[in-house]
């Protein structure tokens, strides 16, 4: 954002330093005006759309991290009606693959954008822990199909997570962007600004806004990995156990 401003003012100074002896900043043509009123309208239109779509997107995300984290739990809680044995065991295998999330995978995701082949085979346990455990009476038996299900949105969940990890705004949409906001600031030169001190603090206002909005469409953009990103809450919150 001091960048934009930065620029602007440079730009501006070493115009007047530049300018003819009979350059007449009041001269602008109206077709001009327009134009520039058009472009930002246009332009505002663009950025707009550009937002939603990247907040949509992290908001996604955030919520395969809850799915997957209810599911999980779930399966804890309704092993409660399994013997001690098979149902400590349960217990301890999702645990074991909910610290990896947090601890491990999370980090190998916002570094490096994937999912670890550790985090699949810690779920593969959890299902097999599941499905291959035979019911003795018709109380687990009512219970396993609930549990199975609740493993199967658990990994559903997980491989959402692992689709939304990377940018979603394709690079010729960037391109439009980066354009479009050089022509937008650009269109204040074309009506031929002064430096006055209101002129320019109104414009430097105008490009260093554009520029923290691109900035905020590309933290956005990928929902693991930037400053305001998805977070590991909703396993810590139904896992608090597992906190540090």
């Amino acid at each position: 954002m001091a960048a934009a401003c930065a620029v602007v003012v440079v730009i501006t100074f070493v115009r007047h330093r530049t300018a003819s002896d009979d350059d007449d900043p009041s001269e602008t043509p109206d077709v001009i005006e327009y134009m520039t009123m058009w472009i930002g309208v246009v332009y505002a239109i663009v950025l707009g759309l550009a937002i939603a779509g990247v907040w949509e997107a992290r908001s996604a995300a955030q919520d395969h991290v809850q799915a997957e984290a209810v599911a999980l739990h779930e399966i804890s809680e309704r092993v409660r009606v399994y013997p001690p044995e098979v149902r400590d065991r349960i217990r301890d295998d999702v645990n074991t693959y909910v610290g990896h999330v947090v601890t491990t995978e999370w980090k190998v995701m916002s570094d490096e954008g994937r999912i670890t082949e550790r985090g699949t085979a810690l779920l593969d346990r959890v299902r097999a822990a599941v499905t291959d455990y035979e019911p003795r009476t018709d109380f687990e038996a009512q219970a396993y199909q609930p549990l199975v299900d609740q493993v199967a949105a658990a990994d559903q969940a997980r491989a959402a997570r692992a689709d939304s990890i990377g940018a979603t705004m394709p690079g010729v949409v960037w391109f439009g962007l980066i354009i479009g906001a050089v022509v937008t600031v650009g269109m204040i030169f074309a009506l031929q600004i002064r430096r006055t001190p209101r002129e320019m603090v109104l414009a430097g206002l105008f490009s260093a806004l554009i520029a923290f909005l691109l900035f905020l469409i590309w933290d956005f953009d990928a929902p693991y990995s930037r400053g305001i990103a998805a977070s590991t809450d909703p396993f810590l919150t139904l896992f608090p156990h597992l906190d540090g």
